[in-house]
């Protein structure tokens, strides 16, 4: 048990308990779907620990039997990660298979992923059906960029981001979606959603004509190599602490696990992407995607952990 949850003295069940609430399903409406740890990049914040040394990835029949399931429950958005998902080499046959079997197929990439010939075929691949993109990008600036992702990134990522907007992604009017995704590069929360919004926004367009449509904001979770990083640092208490101190009870209702199941390379199912960092699987017991022959039920449990205190404070992670 962490020092810091000794002094506070509740776990994150007890702390919903406390508030009259419990982490149960409404109805399932996305799939979030990681289809491996390999990376290009090997971020401090990773709460799966990616990066170049990782070869986990998502087989071809793995990829059908996703595809299957997306046939039977027809979800309203799929949203595939990783890793970068722009690394394993069957992706395509994997978006193909999705895009029509749902309104809003989700691709997020870390954008240094994007470059060379393979990268410029994903991107006609993603224009053509219309794919929603979510970039990682920890700052507008490169000092801090660069201290979560490694030397040379920022402006590799400045390249890809104007790339995109040449193809039409993240234009204003534009239907090709491109949004952002921001982490804090240490040890303490990010700023609120929107006043980060309107700096990156400034930001990019003033210094490098880059636009996009929206910028997420997110606290990174204890977990993988952010964790590790903590303890190192000697952070690791205090930060617990302030998710613990600010956990807000309001987020509960619209966490994304109550809504979302999550499936790994292995067709493993989860809760979430968190969950599956710990191993945490969906209804307790390991279970796959293939057999998956109906959806959970409203009020079926989730698994309430620690590392929940991350999506619980401020705004959330919904």
């Amino acid at each position: 048990m962490d020092q810091a949850r000794q002094r506070q003295g509740e776990s994150f069940g007890e702390r919903l308990a406390r508030h009259g609430l419990a982490l149960t399903r409404e109805r399932t409406t996305a799939l979030q779907v990681n289809v491996g740890l390999a990376c290009d990049l090997a971020c401090g914040h990773c709460h799966l620990e990616a990066g170049p040394a990782r070869d986990e990835m998502m087989q071809p029949e793995v990829m059908a039997e996703v595809i299957a399931c997306a046939r039977r429950f027809r979800f309203a958005s799929i949203d595939l990660t990783g890793g970068a998902p722009e690394l394993v080499p069957e992706l395509p046959y994997l978006v193909r298979g999705l895009a029509p079997e749902t309104p809003r197929l989700i691709v997020r990439t870390n954008l240094v992923s994007l470059e060379g010939e393979r990268g410029e075929e994903l991107l006609r691949l993603y224009r053509e059906l219309q794919v929603v993109l979510v970039a990682s990008l920890p700052a507008g600036n490169q000092a801090q960029t660069e201290a979560q992702r490694g030397a040379g990134v920022w402006d590799r990522s400045i390249r890809a981001l104007k790339r995109l907007n040449e193809l039409g992604y993240g234009l204003p009017g534009s239907p090709l979606e491109l949004d952002l995704v921001s982490n804090p590069s240490g040890a303490f929360l990010p700023p609120p959603q929107l006043q980060a919004q309107e700096k990156f926004r400034r930001d990019l367009a003033r210094k490098h004509g880059v636009s996009f449509h929206n910028l997420y904001t997110f606290a990174n979770v204890p977990l993988g190599r952010f964790r590790s990083f903590l303890e190192r640092s000697g952070n690791l208490d205090g930060y617990l602490e302030t998710l613990s101190a600010g956990f807000n009870p309001c987020a509960v209702a619209g966490l994304m696990c109550r809504s979302q199941l999550s499936v790994d390379w292995r067709g493993r199912l989860f809760d979430c992407d968190f969950h599956l960092a710990q191993g945490l699987f969906h209804g307790g017991a390991e279970r796959f995607i293939s057999a998956l022959s109906e959806l959970p039920p409203c009020g079926t449990p989730i698994a309430a952990a620690d590392h929940c205190y991350a999506c619980t404070v401020g705004s959330g992670f919904t």
